[in-house]
C-alpha cells in the first residue's frame, strides 16, 4: 500500500506518544501536495481535520532564510535558530515578515508561493544584520507553530499535541507551543524528520490491517550492535594500541573531569538524528574553553551553535526551571537552566539560557547511566556535553571501523569502544 507522507508522519507520532487521544500536528518542508496538517487520534484512529497546501510552507519559508545566510538548506536550519539567540530583540510590529505567513482554522497561508518567497526575503537580508534576519525568521516560525498548535487543540477538543515532521525539531518553537495554558501535555516524535517515515508508514499499514502496533521508544538504541571480537578486529587493523578497562564509565568520568574530550562507542546505534550515549563525543559540560576546542578541531562548526547535555533525571528537576516530566527524553526540547547552575552547564548552553538535554533515568543500568553517575561524583552534576560521533557533514558513525577512522582523523583525546580505551598516538 501507498501511504501519504503527512498521514507517516503523524501516524508515527500518535502511536508513539501512548497518548489514548490526543490532537497531531505535522510540519514540513512539503511532501505529497502537502506542508501542514492537524488530525485528531483517539481509539487507535487518525481523522485528519486541517491541511495547508505545499504552496504554503512555513518549512521552505525557513529553507530560503537558510540559503540567504550562505548554509545548506534542508541542514543547517538548527543554525539558523541558533544565532537568533544573539540579535537584539525586534518589536513584531517591526518584522516585515510577520504579515506574510498567517494561520486560519489550521491551515497556513502564505503572502506567495515557497518559490517566490527569495527574492522578498532577500530585500529584508539587505537591510538587516545576519543575526537579526535569522531572528526575524525564528519569530516567524515560531508565531505559526503556535498558532497551529492552538488551532490544533481547539479543532480537535484534545488537549494533548503529538508532533511530528521537520519544522518540530525547532526546539525553541515546540518550547513555546509545550509552555502554551491551553496544551496539557506534548509527544515530540523523535525521530521527526523524514527518516521518521518508514516507521509511520509500517504503523499506518498495520492499523489498516485491523492490528494494534505497540511502538516503544523509550530506548532508542535499536541500531546496529558490535561483538567485542568485531571492536578487536578493528583496533587491530588499524594498529591502535587498545588497554581493557574494567570499569570503564569511572575511568572515563577521571578523563572527562581532567579536560579530555572522549569519543564513546557503545552499545548499538541509536535511532533518529541525536546521538544519545551509544554514539557519542563528551566532555565536562562545564567548561566553555572545552566546547570551543571541539567546535574548531573535531565538529569543525559555527561558534555559535551550542552543544547540549545529556543528564540524569534527578538532576533535570534540579537544574531546569521547567522541566515537569514527560517524556521528550531525547533531545526534543528546549528547557532553561536555573541561574544557580548556569555556570556548570555553561558549555552546553545557549546565550539565551536554554538548553536541548537528554534525559537518562536514575535507574537506568549500562555504562552510559554509570558514566552519568561518576560525573556527578567529580564535579557535583550529573551531565555531561554529549555530541555526535561524527566529522561536521559526515554522517554518525555506525562500525568499529568507522569509529577508529574518525577517532584517527579528530582531535580527540581517547576512545572508549566496548571494553577498550585508547589514547591517542603520539
Amino acid at each position: 500500500m501507498m501511504v501519504d507522507h503527512h498521514t507517516a508522519h503523524a501516524e508515527a507520532a500518535a502511536w508513539a506518544s501512548r497518548f489514548d487521544r490526543c490532537a497531531v500536528l505535522t510540519i514540513d518542508g512539503l511532501g505529497d501536495g502537502l506542508s501542514a496538517t492537524i488530525s485528531s487520534f483517539k481509539e487507535g484512529r487518525l481523522a485528519r481535520v486541517a491541511a495547508s497546501s505545499a504552496r504554503n510552507s512555513i518549512g521552505v519559508f525557513f529553507e530560503h532564510v537558510t540559503n540567504l545566510l550562505n548554509m545548506r538548506e534542508l541542514e543547517d536550519e538548527g543554525k539558523v535558530m541558533a544565532l537568533a539567540d544573539y540579535a537584539a530583540p525586534i518589536a513584531d510590529a517591526d518584522n516585515p515578515m510577520l504579515p506574510w505567513v498567517r494561520v486560519r482554522d489550521g491551515v497556513i497561508e502564505t503572502e506567495w508561493p515557497g518559490h517566490a518567497f527569495r527574492r522578498p526575503l532577500a530585500r529584508v537580508h539587505w537591510r538587516f544584520p545576519n543575526e537579526q534576519f535569522a531572528y526575524l525568521a525564528q519569530r516567524t516560525v515560531e508565531q505559526v507553530a503556535v498558532a497551529l498548535a492552538r488551532d490544533a487543540v481547539r479543532l480537535t477538543g484534545c488537549a494533548r499535541l503529538a508532533l511530528a515532521g521537520g519544522v518540530v525539531s525547532n526546539v525553541k518553537a515546540t518550547r513555546r507551543i509545550r509552555q502554551l495554558p491551553e496544551v496539557e501535555d506534548i509527544y515530540v516524535f523523535p525521530h521527526m524528520g523524514d527518516g521518521g517515515l518508514a516507521l509511520g508508514a509500517a504503523v499506518s499499514a498495520a492499523v489498516e490491517s485491523s492490528e494494534t502496533p505497540h511502538i516503544d521508544l523509550d530506548r532508542l538504541d535499536l541500531g546496529p550492535d558490535y561483538d567485542r571480537s568485531a571492536i578487536e578486529s578493528s583496533l587491530r587493523a588499524s594498529g591502535l594500541r587498545a588497554e581493557c578497562c574494567e570499569k570503564l564509565p569511572c575511568r572515563v568520568a577521571e578523563l572527562l573531569a581532567d579536560g579530555r574530550i572522549v569519543m564513546w562507542f557503545q552499545g548499538a546505534m541509536e535511532y533518529g538524528p541525536r546521538a544519545l550515549g551509544h554514539r557519542s563525543v563528551l566532555a565536562r559540560p562545564d567548561r566553555v574553553d572545552l566546547r570551543d576546542r571541539l567546535n574548531l578541531v573535531l565538529k569543525r562548526r559555527v561558534w555559535y551553535q551550542p552543544f547540549c547535555p545529556s543528564m540524569l533525571e534527578s538532576e533535570a528537576s534540579r537544574v531546569l526551571d521547567d522541566w515537569t516530566g514527560g517524556r521528550n527524553r531525547s533531545m526534543t526540547m528546549a528547557y532553561e537552566v536555573a541561574s544557580a547552575y548556569r555556570d556548570r552547564l555553561s558549555g552546553v548552553m545557549s546565550v539565551d539560557g536554554t538548553c536541548r538535554p537528554q534525559i537518562v533515568g536514575d535507574n537506568e543500568s549500562g555504562p552510559f547511566a554509570d558514566l552519568l553517575r561518576g560525573a556527578r561524583r567529580h564535579w557535583d552534576i550529573g551531565a555531561v556535553l554529549n555530541t555526535s560521533f561524527n566529522i561536521h557533514g559526515e554522517p554518525l558513525v555506525c562500525s568499529p571501523a568507522e569509529a577508529v577512522d574518525v577517532f584517527l582523523r579528530s582531535g580527540a583525546d581517547h576512545l572508549a569502544i566496548g571494553p577498550f580505551l585508547v589514547d591517542r598516538p603520539a
